[in-house]
């Protein structure tokens, strides 16, 4: 199939072991194709939509007024409000599709697996070359291993090594994170402790349901005495 571009978006908090796959597969793009991937930023960090973005609409500073909440920074993302994925990923990425799209008539390729096609949308120019062929997420990452990407275990550690901050991991990967990569682990608890200090119990300044990183810093390291 031909492909023109291969668009990235870095949220600034990826896996030290997910930036080493995209050099690896950049090279690999650009030695059979002669193309590099295209990576899109937000203008800002995620620390700063965190912590420091100044809210605008008057609805929400009047509620927060009444609340005691700061009037800027969005705290932690959840189930109900994940801007994270809105402003650091979806919306980048649909801005510049849409400019390739208007622009050059552009198809665009979408990697949803087939065993995930309740997340297709019927839009004009796209296409789900996956779901077409019938490839599942678990047979994806095992074409991925044939041609040698392994993401440094990442896969075979973690039930999804999305972002390492990210509120939404299971219990055991925020395990595994503490295990494996302490200095991440130590920015997590400097960004929790930061969020409640800032946002209070509520679910701004609530890094987990009944869990702060705190907490779970002292549960591991229990477990870790217990199983000595």
């Amino acid at each position: 199939m031909p492909i023109d571009c291969v668009l990235y978006a870095d949220t600034g908090m990826e896996f030290p072991e997910m930036e080493a796959h995209m050099a690896k597969l950049d090279a690999l793009l650009f030695r059979e194709r002669g193309i590099h991937i295209t990576t899109l930023r937000h203008p800002h960090s995620f620390e700063w939509l965190m912590f420091d973005e100044p809210k605008q609409k008057p609805s929400s500073l009047e509620k927060r007024a009444r609340r005691g909440i700061p009037p800027y920074g969005n705290g932690w993302p959840g189930m109900a409000v994940r801007w994270c994925t809105g402003e650091l990923k979806t919306h980048i990425i649909r801005k510049e599709v849409n400019r390739l799209k208007r622009e050059r008539n552009a198809l665009h390729y979408i990697g949803i697996a087939a065993d995930e096609a309740h997340r297709c949308k019927d839009a004009p120019q796209n296409r789900y070359p996956l779901v077409e062929w019938g490839i599942t997420e678990a047979q994806a990452l095992q074409i991925c291993y044939s041609r040698g990407f392994d993401w440094s275990g990442l896969y075979e550690i973690y039930h999804r090594p999305s972002c390492w901050c990210c509120p939404l991991q299971r219990i055991n990967d925020l395990r595994e994170l503490r295990r494996r990569h302490p200095e991440l682990w130590a920015r997590l608890r400097d960004m929790d402790d930061r969020a409640r200090s800032m946002f209070g119990p509520g679910p701004l300044g609530q890094f987990k349901k009944d869990w702060s990183v705190e907490r779970l810093e002292k549960r591991f390291a229990r477990e870790e005495a217990e199983g000595a």
